[in-house]
């Protein structure tokens, strides 16, 4: 697979050297749509061909020099016009000259570091691409090709249950557990709910993944709630004594791992949120952080970043 696009004297396209075997995600673009596009990890070697030829047999393109860039920026939605880069290489391809016919270039940037995975969220974006840039005295050919970043984890050393009792003074009083505080983006989340005291009338119970997204700074904070998943643990009256099971598998949602404080630009939390609702529609709730994250054998990454031909799964 290729990105071919057509400029205004001249065509480019960039293929990627393993373009064959590496794997392609889904990833949102500016839209909202979602395109297919390759996969990459930290330290891995990005490099291929690109391909430039002037759109007419008969004309000479002259040009400036031309340039491939890796970059990594930061997109805040209220701030559009600025793109915030924490990675940013550049290869020359070519010096000033003319083209009078079709040339490919090769290009290598070598164990790059992708510190951050690729997001776009409801106010930021974070993405990741080649830019190739014909530069011209009039206007510049600029072509660029998103890639996709995932960053991998190993098991988290200390990973403690959550246990909390909450409740309101004579009329309700609950126990809930979870088995972990960390989850992998594939896990399964388990636990439990247990009525110490029930003196109202309670009509059901949810439990909901809520992505909490956070942009800006101090005074300036804006927080965006997204509910992503909502799962019902009980319909009808609970009884004091009784214990309500929970188990809800992650795999199903679009998730992405905790991110926090990004480039000081934006964070990423996800909560548990427990709902119980009255008979008469009042709404008592209870959230509770937990941190997510990608996981990955600790040998494929050491592996990883020593060579480029490792093939890693992600899960």
């Amino acid at each position: 697979m290729s990105f071919l696009g057509l400029g205004s004297s001249a065509e480019v396209e960039v293929t990627l050297g393993d373009a064959e075997k590496r794997k392609k995600v889904e990833l949102r673009n500016e839209e909202g749509k979602k395109d297919k596009v390759f996969l990459y990890y930290d330290g891995e070697t990005v490099s291929g061909t690109v391909h430039v030829r002037p759109k007419s047999k008969n004309k000479r393109l002259e040009h400036q020099g031309i340039k491939i860039e890796f970059l990594g920026q930061i997109e805040l939605f209220y701030d559009r016009g600025n793109h915030h880069e924490f990675t940013s290489l550049v290869q020359e391809l070519c010096g000033p000259g003319t083209l009078e016919r079709e040339r490919d270039f090769d290009f290598q940037f070598q164990h790059v570091e992708k510190p951050h995975e690729s997001y776009n969220g409801a106010n930021v974006r974070l993405r990741y691409l080649l830019r190739v840039t014909i530069s011209k005295r009039l206007s510049d050919i600029v072509k660029e090709m998103d890639l996709a970043v995932h960053t991998l984890a190993s098991y988290p050393d200390i990973n403690s249950s959550i246990k909390m009792e909450v409740g309101i003074e004579d009329c309700l009083h609950i126990e809930f557990e979870y088995n972990k505080s960390k989850y992998h983006l594939r896990d399964v989340i388990v636990g439990k709910i247990y009525f110490l005291l029930v003196r109202i009338k309670i009509k059901h119970m949810e439990l909901a993944i809520i992505k909490r997204e956070s942009t800006g700074t101090g005074p300036n904070m804006y927080n965006e709630n997204e509910t992503i998943a909502k799962y019902e643990i009980m319909d009808g009256a609970p009884v004091r004594g009784e214990s309500i099971p929970i188990r809800l598998f992650l795999s199903g949602y679009e998730l992405t791992p905790t991110m926090r404080d990004v480039n000081k630009k934006f964070s990423a939390r996800y909560y548990l949120n427990l709902v119980l609702v009255d008979e008469e529609e009042r709404r008592y709730f209870k959230q509770q952080e937990i941190v997510l994250w990608r996981k990955g054998d600790l040998t494929a990454i050491r592996r990883k970043r020593d060579t480029v031909t490792v093939p890693l799964k992600s899960s």
